[in-house]
Parts: structure tokens; C-alpha cells; sequence
């Protein structure tokens, strides 16, 4: 039986939206969880993301672990306490920032051995000190196994190798993992973008078993397209009694098709990455406060949101922070591009229930195609 109970209450056609119920509160899905990569949503409070309508936010593992570790994190009493966040935290494993980030890193069947990128300094991660990190010292509420990732292109070799050893350690994960009532953990499904590699690490998970699954290794280069050809088969391969989480991903247009499609959880860094360089997101797409055309714009970002940085301020004043480099423009364009991905999820939660999903994605998606220049 799965730690936490997730109900469906509506699907049109492979969409659902439901509820994961965990200790720390319910998880409305379709859901995005904004990415608190080292403790923090950057740029905001947790009053701030939690004004969004935000259920649940995401932790790395590689961060904390290095800074300012997962040990001084649990003597301060856990990651929730330490940043005063007290709804659910989901951690990713630490495996893709190995990978992408560490100066040095190499992987054998036990662990992935490298050098932090902040001080060169050595350490190992296995998929068992993943897991401590992660549900004993860090104390998420949803942990994930700890895989291999490889970045596309690849070759079906290359990709079957780390689809089969994530899968390996998927199983070690879970024997590390043991039976927790409080705390819930997801398998990861690999394979790149070739279906029949796809199919045999579904296959292997389901084998394992899991509290919810993953689909990982999309949003690494592959494209747009190429991504949603594999959301063409992927999600249908997993449970679907369990929630489907779409690792790293993305762009409102590709979260929009991965819901069409049957995912149920997203996290990407890019809302308060744009907020950081001037972008926001709109329902006509994204615009760039640093263009002069905003110089003298009265108009909010979004005067019916009931976020105070996309109702209160005009793109006039947000076009002068962005151009004087202040702060408080980064702050401002975080918060509202937070609260306007989850604007979105709850817009698709609704139009899931009253079956009108199919209409809602192909208006957004002629006005993300219409709007494709309009952010330069």
C-alpha cells in the first residue's frame, strides 16, 4: 500500500486531476512544485510562494549536501523548520547535478564518486546515502531514488546501460528506503527517447514498486517535440493508480501538453530564472520588461491575479527596476511568474473537471505559437 493516498477525482481523456494527501497537507494536481534548489524559492519568502497557491516546493540534495550540509540541516531540525516552510517538500536524488555540476565525477554500480563544484572537495553518493540525506537528515515528505542520468543525444547503448543501472539502484533505494508511513518514495523512469527502453525500466519499477513515479531524462536537450513524442507513450507505461511526476519540465506550453497527456507533477527553475532576467510570464505568452515598449505601460502584468506583484504594479515601473538593475524588480517578476504557473495548473485542474481541457490546450497553444517572439 503507497504512504500517501492520491484520489482522482476527473480525467478527460489520459488528463486527471486529483489530490495526493500527505501528512503536511493535501497536493492538488495537476501540480508545479517551485524549484527551492538550496533552501529557498529564490528571490522570495515562503509567504510569498505560499500566496501563490503553491502546495508543495522541491529541495536538491547535491546542494544541501555541500551547503550547509544535510547534517547541520537535521540538527536545526530538518529542512522544513530550517526555512520555515511547513506544506510538503519533495528532494530530487542529487544525481543530475553530479552530473551537470561537479568539476570531477565518475560513475561504478555502487556510487557516483565527485568533486564539489564550490571548494573541489571529494564525496560519494550512493543510492543509499542519497536516501539518508534525503528522509532522515533533510526530512522531505517525498523522496527520490537516486539514478543515472545521460544527456541526449545518445546511443541506445549508452542510454540502455543507464536506464538498467537506475534501475539497479532503484531497487537498492528502496531497500534503503524501507516502509514509512510519513514519507513517500518515487522510482524513475529512464530510457531516453526510445520507447521499447522506456517500456523495460516502466517495467522494472513497477516490478520494485513505488509511491509515485517519475519520468526523467526529457528537458536535456532533446527539444520540444522530440519531448512530447515520448510523453506519447511514457506516462501510459506507469501506474496509473500512482501520481506521475515530470522531472525538470518547463515551459508553460510543455506543461500543458504533458497534462494533456496524463502527467500530474512538474518543477523547473525557470519562473524565477526569467524573474531574474526581466521576463514574465503572461497567458499571451512571455514579454520582456527590458523593452522600451513597457517604458510608459500603465497596465499590470495581471489585474484580476490575487498576487500583489502581478495586480499592483505596472510594467512601467517593473520596465524601470529591471533597467536600473534593482532588486526589487527580481523579487517582483519572481513572485508574479510563481503565481502565474500556478494560476495555470489551477486553470487545468478546473478545465480537467468540467471537461473542457482539449479547448483550454489548443487556445494556449495558438497563443504560445502567435506570442514565439515576442519575449525578445
Amino acid at each position: 500500500m503507497a504512504a500517501f493516498p492520491f484520489t482522482i477525482a476527473a480525467t478527460e481523456g489520459r488528463a486527471r486531476t486529483g489530490v495526493l494527501a500527505t501528512p503536511r497537507g493535501e497536493i492538488r494536481t495537476p501540480a508545479f512544485m517551485p524549484v527551492g534548489t538550496a533552501g529557498t524559492v529564490k528571490a522570495l519568502t515562503v509567504e510569498q510562494v505560499a500566496a501563490t497557491g503553491a502546495d508543495i516546493i522541491l529541495g536538491n540534495t547535491y546542494h544541501l549536501m555541500l551547503r550547509p550540509t544535510a547534517e547541520r540541516v537535521a540538527r536545526m531540525g530538518g529542512l522544513h523548520r530550517f526555512m520555515r516552510w511547513q506544506k510538503p517538500i519533495l528532494t530530487d536524488s542529487g544525481g543530475f547535478q553530479v552530473m551537470s555540476l561537479s568539476k570531477i565525477s565518475k560513475v561504478t554500480e555502487e556510487a557516483v564518486t565527485f568533486q564539489s563544484h564550490l571548494d573541489g572537495s571529494r564525496h560519494v553518493l550512493t543510492p543509499e546515502r542519497s536516501i539518508e540525506i534525503q528522509a532522515d537528515l533533510l526530512g522531505s515528505d517525498i523522496v527520490m531514488q537516486l539514478d543515472e542520468l545521460t544527456s541526449l543525444p545518445a546511443t541506445e547503448a549508452r542510454t540502455a546501460e543507464a536506464m538498467r543501472r537506475s534501475a539497479r539502484w532503484g531497487a537498492r533505494s528502496k531497500a534503503a528506503f524501507g516502509a514509512r508511513d510519513s514519507q513517500a518514495l518515487f522510482g524513475i523512469q529512464q530510457g531516453g527517447t526510445t520507447e521499447h527502453l522506456r517500456g523495460e525500466s516502466a517495467e522494472r519499477l513497477r516490478e520494485i514498486g513505488f509511491d509515485g513515479y517519475a519520468i526523467g531524462g526529457l528537458a536535456v536537450g532533446e527539444g520540444h517535440e522530440a519531448m512530447v513524442e515520448v510523453l506519447d507513450y511514457a506516462p501510459e507505461m506507469l501506474p496509473p493508480e500512482r501520481p506521475r511526476y515530470l522531472m525538470g519540465v518547463g515551459k508553460p506550453i510543455d506543461i500543458v501538453e504533458a497534462v494533456w497527456r496524463g502527467v500530474d507533477m512538474f518543477d523547473c527553475v525557470l519562473p524565477t530564472r526569467s524573474g531574474r532576467h526581466g521576463q514574465a510570464w503572461t497567458w499571451d505568452g512571455p514579454i520582456n520588461l527590458k523593452n522600451a515598449r513597457f517604458a510608459e505601460d500603465d497596465s499590470p502584468l495581471d489585474e484580476a491575479s490575487a498576487v500583489s506583484a502581478s495586480r499592483d504594479y505596472s510594467k512601467a515601473y517593473l520596465h524601470h527596476l529591471v533597467k536600473s538593475d534593482e532588486i526589487l524588480g527580481q523579487v517582483l517578476l519572481s513572485w508574479h511568474n510563481i503565481a502565474f504557473f500556478q494560476a495555470l495548473m489551477a486553470e487545468m485542474r478546473a478545465a480537467i473537471a468540467e471537461g473542457r481541457l482539449e479547448t483550454f490546450r489548443r487556445s494556449f497553444r495558438s497563443r504560445a505559437l502567435a506570442s514565439s517572439d515576442s519575449a525578445t
